[in-house]
């Protein structure tokens, strides 16, 4: 039965994918607006919506500091483990919005973070600064995403745009991708967690290995199907976007959100190791894009390479090796 969820959730994250990213790329054309920007915003935030539910539910449950551990492993994942197998099999051209735009904003919010952590805890007002950076930074691209239209000789008023069938193809298609990266995701966690379960009967740091490996990749799969669907199809603007986008998001929009309904506490432990590992791995993003735009299969190794070092590094953690 666990061998059947996961299949049967491979099979809907590839097919929600597909969607999504068909979704996007027609949303993208109807609007007249840079899938780069449809990457940054639509893509991202659905993407990352599973982060946003399982940090409010732990939030809501009584274990908020779940959510910081949540979102740090994501974007781990998200560069380290998910653009790393991307650029593998499709490399990527970060484009010039990329560099002077979209990877400063995500350093921005990821050592706005720590440094509202550094003291242990995330608060009402932080969260509040957060979502308010947000909001800014949406504003800004969707903005941005107007000009572009004006200097194209586009309308900006998208009027006509939302009367034409293709707008609410596109729209159908984006929701139809949503629902099946998060039931996907869902389901092939289930599956993951029975099979890890069985392959590992008798070891007493089961759960924390299989927290660490098969959760984290399963919560970072709506990404990676996006990601590598957008560049199987050519729409490397939309993969790099949703990845750099989704880390942006799980920043300001999940722990923002999450702190305004209840203080958050970041563990020692986390701000120690790994908080910097995200950080060291955002770092490393923007160092290889300085270097050469196109991140391609070297890079996508590089960053491959750091993500299974982390994961020696915990579960070694974990068996008390270190």
């Amino acid at each position: 039965m666990d061998i059947l969820f996961l299949i049967i959730g491979l099979i809907v994250l590839v097919l929600g994918g597909e969607f999504l990213v068909k979704g996007a790329v027609g949303f993208s054309s109807a609007m007249k607006i840079s899938p780069l920007i449809i990457g940054m915003t639509v893509v991202a935030f659905g993407t990352s919506a599973p982060e946003l539910i399982v940090s409010l539910t732990s939030s809501l449950d009584g274990t908020p500091d779940i959510a910081v551990g949540n979102v740090v492993g994501s974007n781990i994942a998200n560069i380290a483990l998910v653009l790393g197998i991307t650029v593998l099999i499709f490399p990527i051209v970060a484009d010039r919005q990329t560099k002077r735009l979209d990877l400063p904003m995500m350093l921005f919010a990821t050592f706005l973070f720590f440094f509202f952590a550094k003291d242990g805890l995330l608060t009402l007002i932080e969260g509040v600064v957060l979502l308010l950076t947000i909001i800014t930074f949406t504003i800004f691209l969707i903005r941005k995403g107007r000009k572009q239209s004006i200097a194209s000789g586009n309308d900006i008023d998208w009027t006509e745009e939302r009367n034409v069938s293709n707008y609410w193809r596109a729209l159908f298609f984006l929701h139809l991708g949503f629902v099946g990266l998060y039931f996907g995701a869902d389901w092939f966690i289930d599956g993951a967690v029975g099979v890890a379960d069985i392959l590992l009967p008798n070891n007493e740091h089961k759960e924390a290995i299989i927290g660490v490996t098969v959760v984290a990749f399963g919560t970072s799969a709506p990404e990676l199907v996006a990601s590598c669907v957008a560049a199987y199809r050519k729409q490397t603007d939309i993969s790099i976007g949703n990845l750099i986008g989704s880390n942006i998001f799980n920043i300001l929009v999940v722990l923002g959100v999450t702190s305004t309904v209840t203080p958050i506490p970041v563990s020692q432990e986390l701000l120690e190791f790994d908080i910097l590992w995200m950080i060291g791995v955002a770092l490393l993003l923007v160092l290889l894009v300085a270097i050469g735009s196109r991140i391609g299969r070297l890079k996508g190794a590089i960053f491959l390479s750091t993500y299974i070092g982390y994961i020696v590094i915990i579960v070694l953690k974990v068996q008390g090796k270190i």
